[in-house]
């Protein structure tokens, strides 16, 4: 008998399943302590519950828990803001945050059932250093946003020289029918913030009609 060929499979969704002795206590759990979004409760009494993160979403069966060897890994946006939210509401804390050298700083936690859960977010300074040599080069900014990009370096923990090479960097990556972003959403939200802190009313063309 021939070897069937492999399909082609195109995968939308991944819901993990965990069983727990009780649908609500799991759900309120996650809700109240770990920050994830209730999505719904099904049964009467409840027999499956789904709980979201980020957009992921993670399901509870009713049944004995068996945490053994399961362990569901979580990458976000900001693992050292979220460390704080749970370690705030005292969530059992297995590791603190590190950077790992799979270019991940994560840390670990485990949940009222015994389940453990890590959450992390990508990191790139991993690898060998690169040996550069720096060069000044005049640089005039529109003040608005002379006053932003201090204050988006403040945020990411650079100085304003790494944080201008590494938009320039992005910038010259394709990405689709565009370029690559450094910024993540929740960065991006916080541009928000900062647009509207500094006054910054033009768009990303705005630079083409700057006068003085």
């Amino acid at each position: 008998m021939a070897t069937p060929l492999t399909p082609v499979v195109e995968c939308e969704q991944f819901h993990p399943g965990l069983s727990v002795p009780d649908l609500n206590e799991a759900a309120d759990f996650y809700t109240s302590k770990l920050g994830f979004r209730l999505l719904f409760k099904a049964g009467d009494p409840p027999h499956i519950a789904g709980v979201d993160l980020g957009g992921v979403s993670l399901h509870f069966l009713a049944g004995k828990a068996n945490p053994a060897g399961c362990s569901i890994y979580f990458v976000i946006g900001d693992a050292d803001e979220l460390y704080e939210f749970h370690r705030a509401n005292g969530v059992e804390i297995i590791e603190s945050p590190s950077d790992k050298p799979y270019e991940l700083r994560d840390y670990r936690i485990r949940d009222l059932n015994g389940y453990e859960l890590v959450f992390g977010h990508r990191i790139y300074n991993t690898g060998e250093p690169i040996k550069i040599e720096r060069v000044d080069v005049p640089v005039r900014l529109e003040k608005r946003l002379a006053s932003l990009l201090h204050d988006l370096a403040d945020h990411k923990h650079m100085s304003v020289s790494s944080t201008l090479e590494e938009m320039l960097l992005h910038s010259f990556e394709e990405f689709g029918d565009s370029v690559a972003s450094p910024h993540t959403k929740r960065t991006l939200r916080y541009i928000k913030e900062l647009k509207k802190k500094h006054g910054i009313d033009y768009d990303s063309h705005g630079s083409y009609r700057f006068v003085e």
